[in-house]
C-alpha cells in the first residue's frame, strides 16, 4: 500500500463530512494483526476529551501511542491529575517537532489547528475502547 497525497486528499475530504470531523484509516494487513496503525484525519473542531492509555484489559499490554504528522497542523496537550494543562507539543512537518509518544497513563488530548491535518499514529495491542475511568470529567 502506498501512502501519497491522493489518499490523504481522500481522507481529509472524508473528515469534512464527518460529524465527527475526523476519520481513521486502518493500516493493518491482516485482522490477526494486534497492532493499531492509523491515519487519522481531522479538522479542527473535532472533540477529543482528555484520557489516557493505562494498557489492555485483556493481555495487560501497555498502549503507548506514537505519533508523527504527515499534513496540517496538531496541537498535544497533556495534564496532570487534576486537569490542570502541564504542556503543550505543537507538531507540524518539517519543524522541529514532527512527532511525539504519550507515555503510558499520562493524561493527553489532541486540538486539530488546520484544515487537512493527518497524522500517522501507531500502538501496541488491538484496539479497545476507553473505559470511563480513562476519561477525565471536567
Amino acid at each position: 500500500m502506498k501512502i501519497d497525497n491522493a489518499l490523504i486528499d481522500e481522507l481529509s475530504a472524508q473528515a469534512k463530512e464527518s460529524h465527527r470531523l475526523r476519520v481513521a484509516f486502518d493500516l493493518r494487513t491482516t485482522p490477526e494483526d494486534n497492532s493499531q496503525r492509523i491515519l487519522n484525519a481531522m479538522e479542527p473542531g473535532t472533540a477529543l476529551p482528555i484520557h489516557r492509555h493505562r494498557g489492555s484489559t485483556v493481555v495487560r499490554q501497555a498502549h503507548q501511542p506514537i505519533v508523527v504528522i504527515l499534513r496540517g497542523k496538531h496541537r498535544q496537550n497533556f495534564y496532570d491529575e487534576t486537569g490542570k494543562l502541564v504542556e503543550t507539543l505543537v507538531i507540524e512537518p518539517e519543524t522541529e517537532c514532527v512527532g511525539f509518544s504519550v507515555e503510558v497513563g499520562r493524561w493527553h488530548n489532541s486540538e486539530c489547528l488546520e484544515n487537512g491535518t493527518v497524522i500517522l499514529e501507531c500502538k501496541d495491542g488491538r484496539y479497545e475502547a476507553l473505559n470511563p475511568e480513562d476519561i477525565m470529567q471536567k
